[in-house]
């Protein structure tokens, strides 16, 4: 016992008799973060829109047409599931522990400590000022009657900093209120793109994947070559029906939904510790993630093909959010841009919650209302200087930070024989090296390096995690496990 650090010594399990349902819990939390509209807003893109909301890109996601699209989106959502949340979902049910104490299997205890514990906490306060800055914008612009980045500042940032307060408390309570939250919010979402696919579908028939890229290439020619991006992979060539144009919208939806959705995935942690067996997890991520993320993807993807199909949008128009007013109505669109900007709550309660948990864990004899306090700060500080709306590479540096992390507990998982380890004295080497390497492998192709070399760099990062753990695990460089005599195994 000695040999455990404070953080790791005072952890407790979560008691079976204290799980709740999981569609109400894991799936509802889960459900409302893939149904965030700055999630499905970027999905016909790539994730690649300018920051007024423009696109300089060849047609985006659609360039190989919407079905290949539509198949790309379920891989994706897919890939989130089994790779990103299945054994973190699964280690915290088994073990009724947070991912800041199971992680100390895969990094040791002295790195647990950092990664992926003290560290995934602080990103999760970004997260939050992310989100409160959005629903500024979104709300602000319906008080006002102006576009979201016209929007006064002092609207602007007074709504975001109450909005991360709130939420930061709401977290800070803990699983059971943040589903209560998220238990209703997604109705509108849901709702609302419903709504946009009555308005929209019969136009698919209509578009034409060539006219878009083309109406893509000539927007960009006529861009200032500072405001042009290059995407990684050749579908902003046009390349159309060509298996090098696929395997561009491949990785470059993969990319965006991957890169969004890691830390939820290795989070699936902190949910599983809450939910009682085996088929609440699978059923909480097939609900949740994989059902969430086709659902709003999928819309997503058919709105912007069909009302570009139709006339009512331009064909280099490819954000739905944006779009809502054109294709809705103006009346009605800006009820829904005022009700979505709403429904984005539970997500912001979603990065408090596994904020608090981090402190809570990693800093036990810290007051949470202080660390987390903390933390609330910095997100309000961020929101008012609006540095939380530079979002460029945001998704890419999650998934290469997040993907290596996911791929090496994988691996140790399948190691121990599908359980938990417990935890490992000091540094793990099999872990910060599988996760050095899968951070750059990832990470690189963010600073245009390697970039048309590496694959969907989130799931690369995931890959080379997964694969250099299992290695070197073999060739003993894992280090000494360590007595948790509280420990549970389910």
């Amino acid at each position: 016992m000695s040999q455990l650090p404070d953080y790791v010594a005072s952890a407790t399990p979560n008691p079976k008799e204290n799980r709740a349902p999981w569609l109400t819990t894991t799936a509802a939390t889960y459900a409302g973060i893939m149904l965030w509209f700055v999630f499905w807003m970027g999905v016909p893109s790539g994730g690649t829109l300018l920051p007024d909301g423009s696109q300089t890109l060849a047609a985006g996601a659609l360039s190989q047409g919407l079905l290949f699209a539509i198949i790309s989106v379920i891989i994706a959502a897919f890939i989130c599931y089994t790779c990103f949340y299945h054994v973190p979902g699964m280690l915290g049910m088994k073990t009724g522990l947070p991912l800041y104490i199971v992680g100390t299997s895969t990094y040791g205890v002295t790195g647990g400590f950092i990664l992926p514990g003290f560290l995934m906490g602080c990103l999760q306060f970004g997260w939050l000022a992310v989100n409160g800055y959005g629903a500024g914008g979104g709300l602000g612009g319906i008080i006002h009657g102006v576009p979201f980045d016209q929007v006064p500042w002092i609207t602007h940032v007074s709504i975001g900093v109450v909005w991360a307060v709130i939420a930061a408390f709401i977290g800070l309570k803990g699983i059971k209120y943040v589903g209560m939250v998220a238990s209703y919010m997604p109705i509108i979402p849901i709702v609302a793109l419903l709504y946009l696919f009555v308005c929209t579908v019969t136009g698919v028939f209509s578009f034409s994947p060539q006219q878009a890229v083309e109406a893509g290439i000539a927007a960009a020619a006529a861009e200032e070559p500072a405001r042009t991006i290059t995407a990684v992979g050749l579908y902003e060539k046009g390349i159309l029906g060509s298996l090098a144009g696929q395997l561009g919208v491949l990785s470059l939806i993969c990319a965006n939904i991957v890169g969004f959705f890691a830390t939820a995935g290795a989070a699936g942690c902190d949910m599983g510790s809450n939910n009682k067996d085996r088929n609440a997890i699978i059923f909480a991520g097939l609900v949740g993630i994989a059902g969430a993320t086709i659902f709003t993807g999928v819309i997503a993807l058919i709105a912007i093909a069909g009302a570009q199909g139709s006339g009512t949008i331009p064909d280099t128009a490819l954000n739905p959010y944006a779009c809502l007013d054109k294709i809705m109505g103006s009346s009605i669109g800006s009820t829904f841009v005022f009700l979505l900007a709403l429904a984005a709550f539970p997500s912001a309660c979603f990065s408090s919650l596994i904020a608090a948990n981090s402190f809570k864990t990693t800093l036990p004899k810290v007051n949470p209302f202080v660390s987390c306090g903390i933390g609330t700060a910095v997100a309000c500080i961020l929101i008012v200087t609006t540095l939380a709306g530079q979002l460029a590479g945001v998704f890419g540096f999650i998934g290469a930070s997040f993907g290596p992390v996911c791929g090496a507990m994988m691996a140790d998982y399948l190691l121990s024989g599908k359980k938990w380890a417990g935890p490992r004295e000091g540094f793990n080497l099999a872990g910060w090296i599988s996760w050095g390497v899968g951070f750059l492998v990832g990470g690189l192709p963010i600073l245009g390096i390697l970039a048309d070399v590496i694959p969907c760099p989130p799931v690369s990062a995931f890959v080379v995690g997964l694969v250099l753990y299992y290695a070197l695990a073999k060739m003993g460089l894992e280090s000494k496990k360590l007595d948790m005599p509280q420990r549970i195994d389910l």
